[in-house]
């Protein structure tokens, strides 16, 4: 019975906090009273030297959920907007991961890396003639080089990278000392500008490097360190990212991020209500049907519905849908099909 009980509450490891252990002998009691299931997102500020799976496992034992999982890997070295989905709302990961970025960041000019930022390895062993140039870049030079990167570029993916390719991540294949041929992808570059619009952009450092910082907004998928070191190129100089912060991955902003220190209060508080968004509302970006009790109970059933003529006018094939109910609650993420006029529903996360 308890085994049956675990396995539909979802969760087969609890966390139970030091003051607590004494006070409850059984992890059913502790999940029914302290842990009450959850099912949104949680838009953490990732700090660094921590991976972003390393953020997913402290969010999975601070809330005592098992299905945590985050939309967008960040660098262990990179800080900012982190999206991490937890209960039934990790199935929307698919909605959201492909969502337009935006980063603040300082690429420093003189010296390339193996790895493309500061956590590499020099890829010259000394300073050059190239790391002197930045020291004579002008203003026209920069610019130029930064409008040439804007708009669809191609781009090659790093060695030090999550990428997959014939089932391994590039990053491990790196670490080994080995190297393989990556296809260049498209990737949209919609803002590559400098912050500091003073009449000095470069921050010049005592070993002859200098230092711009850069704001880009991108499509999924773009990599910064990759665009940091094109940048370089265009200059005739080595470069690597020294700094990355996310401050927005789609609709989600730095400014509503919270830390895990902060998420771990409001655990402690028994207050996450506070800070979680709900699924439907992690959705908003995507186009919304009500549902009477009817629908609801069809859509549960995978039965395709016919939205009312004025709604799909403007929807493409294929288009994802919210399906919610007359609260506000989601049912379900369905898919417009064109052809016949029906909202197919693709995902169901409805609890009871």
């Amino acid at each position: 019975m308890a085994l049956q009980r675990r396995k539909r509450l979802g969760c087969y490891k609890y966390f139970v906090p030091p003051g607590l252990k004494k006070q409850f002998k059984s992890p059913i009691g502790i999940r029914q009273s302290k842990m009450i299931p959850v099912d949104g997102a949680f838009i953490i500020d990732k700090p660094a030297r921590m991976t972003s799976h390393d953020v997913v496992a402290s969010v999975r034992k601070l809330i005592g959920q098992r299905r945590v999982g985050h939309t967008g890997t960040l660098d262990p070295f990179a800080t900012g907007v982190l999206v991490v989905l937890v209960g039934r709302a990790t199935r929307l990961a698919q909605f959201l991961s492909g969502a337009e970025k935006e980063y603040e960041a300082v690429i420093r000019l003189g010296y390339a890396t193996d790895t493309g930022d500061l956590t590499g390895a020099p890829l010259q062993a000394s300073f050059t003639a190239k790391t002197q140039r930045t020291q004579r870049l002008r203003r026209e030079e920069i610019e130029s080089a930064l409008s040439s990167l804007r708009g669809e570029i191609e781009q090659t993916p790093p060695m030090y990278s999550a990428k997959k390719i014939a089932g391994n991540k590039l990053y491990e294949l790196a670490r080994r000392g080995e190297e393989v041929e990556r296809k260049a992808a498209r990737v949209n570059v919609h803002e590559f500008e400098t912050i500091n619009h003073d009449e000095e952009l470069l921050n010049r450092n005592d070993d002859g490097t200098c230092d711009l910082a850069v704001r880009v907004v991108c499509s999924a998928g773009t990599y910064v360190r990759a665009l940091a070191e094109d940048f370089g190129r265009r200059l005739g100089t080595g470069a690597h990212l020294a700094e990355l912060r996310r401050t927005r991955a789609g609709a989600f902003k730095i400014e509503k991020a919270i830390t895990l220190d902060r998420l771990n209060e409001l655990r402690t508080n028994d207050s996450i209500e506070e800070i979680l968004i709900s699924p439907n509302a992690a959705l908003a970006h995507l186009p919304a049907v009500e549902l009477n009790a009817a629908d609801v109970k069809r859509t549960l059933e995978g039965i395709d519905m016919r939205p009312n003529d004025a709604e799909p006018s403007r929807w493409t094939n294929a288009q994802p849908v919210r399906m919610h109910d007359s609260t506000g609650e989601l049912i379900a993420v369905g898919v417009y099909d064109e052809s016949r006029s029906f909202i197919h529903p693709k995902v169901v996360i409805w609890r009871e």
